[in-house]
């Protein structure tokens, strides 16, 4: 699990330029539409490698490359504080010059909650 933190998400904004209110202003998204600050659907699913990176463990690689994702969806938000984690099943694997393609269906799951955070199918590639 990693917990989304305030500090988290107001790195990410400043990193991105991306200020919108429901994201960094605890006071005004109190009262907004999730009635909390809520983490920016990026930072979600930039937050898929380290959650990816605790279920598989890729041995005898020197490079490992994110190549891209094919879908990408946002059904529910992160609010501030809540913990997330990622359920993923490996769809396919590939040969590809000097390594393999793997394609993997994933779904972010946000602790207690009823819908993920994000769902997606994001493709590597790992090389010797």
């Amino acid at each position: 699990w990693i917990e989304v933190t305030q500090a988290r998400i107001n790195t990410f904004a400043d990193a991105t330029g991306d200020h919108q209110w429901i994201h960094v202003d605890p006071e005004r998204a109190a009262e907004g539409p999730f009635g909390a600050p809520i983490a920016h659907g990026y930072l979600t699913l930039s937050l898929f490698i380290p959650l990816f990176t605790e279920l598989l463990d890729v041995q005898g690689v020197t490079t490992k490359v994110n190549y891209g994702l094919n879908k990408v969806r946002f059904p529910s938000p992160v609010k501030v504080g809540s913990r997330i984690r990622l359920v993923a099943k490996l769809a396919d694997v590939e040969d590809v010059p000097g390594g393999v393609q793997i394609t993997v269906d994933g779904a972010i799951e946000i602790e207690g909650g009823a819908k993920p955070a994000a769902v997606l199918q994001s493709l590597s590639r790992f090389y010797a």
